[in-house]
């Protein structure tokens, strides 16, 4: 298989309190070239008619608050088509969560089968049109496929489940809720490693340093975003398990910095 790492929405400059320097957030996602199964998209950032109606597609105040640059270049099916793919053979998209900026490129992709969990859809459903979900994002009736709670074993994570459709033991299902009740990130293997894309179970990378070291501001954002304070921080001790006593490359949806280096 080979991976690509994506941008599909660059937002606000933030510092880095590491002394790195200032970029603008972004939308992390990874498009995987499959054997069999077409390309698979995690995530789908924002999308064309988010971009060109924000007004229509985005809540107001989350616009204001994130600033996102709202190009077409960057949405997935415009990078899709720029690696010289059809965007009619992404097959499949994995999604961590519902968030508006990670379901907004949905439409785009209209024959795609859209993976999430359960709970995440229960949620959407049940609270949309809000900040967090924009029910435009699914008006086209996608084609879900959803997964319980439940699961397996994998490298000290329960409720691990494999996803359908997709290569034998290659993509996984990693429960990493708190940040909504069915956020999930997602497991792909790269090679002889595991990839994990942990959606906004954390903001930034430093979060996941054995001693903890938060971002201040994109710590706020996450404080305000959580249903579950205590279960958003267990998932992040799963995550710093998975990185320092197995090895797994772990990155969030929204910190340039991982963008950058997983890019190289």
């Amino acid at each position: 298989m080979r991976i690509h790492h994506l941008n599909l929405a660059s937002m606000r400059e933030i510092d880095s309190p590491d002394g790195l320097a200032p970029a603008r957030a972004v939308c992390h996602a990874l498009l995987v070239e499959t054997p069999a199964s077409g390309l698979v998209l995690v995530e789908s950032g924002l999308g064309l008619a988010d971009v060109a109606d924000p007004a229509l597609h985005l809540e107001r105040e989350w616009t204001e608050l994130v600033e996102p640059v709202l190009s077409p270049a960057e949405t997935a099916v415009r990078q899709v088509a720029a690696l010289g793919h059809d965007p009619a053979d992404v097959r499949h998209i994995v999604l961590t969560h519902l968030d508006v900026d990670h379901s907004g490129g949905l439409p785009d992709f209209p024959h795609a089968q859209v993976h999430v969990m359960e709970a995440e859809l229960k949620a959407a459903l049940a609270e949309g049109p809000s900040r967090r979900y924009r029910p435009s994002h699914w008006a086209h009736a996608p084609r879900w496929v959803t997964y319980p709670g439940t699961g397996t074993r994998w490298l000290g994570v329960d409720g691990v489940r494999p996803l359908a459709g997709l290569p034998e033991g290659d993509f996984l299902y990693v429960p990493l809720d708190g940040h909504t009740d069915g956020h999930a990130g997602v497991a792909v293997r790269d090679g002889d490693r595991w990839l994990l894309h942990a959606g906004d179970a954390y903001f930034y990378h430093g979060e996941l340093a054995r001693e903890p070291r938060p971002h201040p501001i994109m710590d706020l954002v996450q404080l305000q975003a959580q249903v579950d304070p205590a279960r958003r921080l267990s998932s992040q001790e799963r995550l710093r398990a998975l990185v320092h006593d197995h090895g797994v490359g772990v990155f969030s949806a929204h910190d340039p910095w991982e963008l950058t280096e997983y890019s190289q």
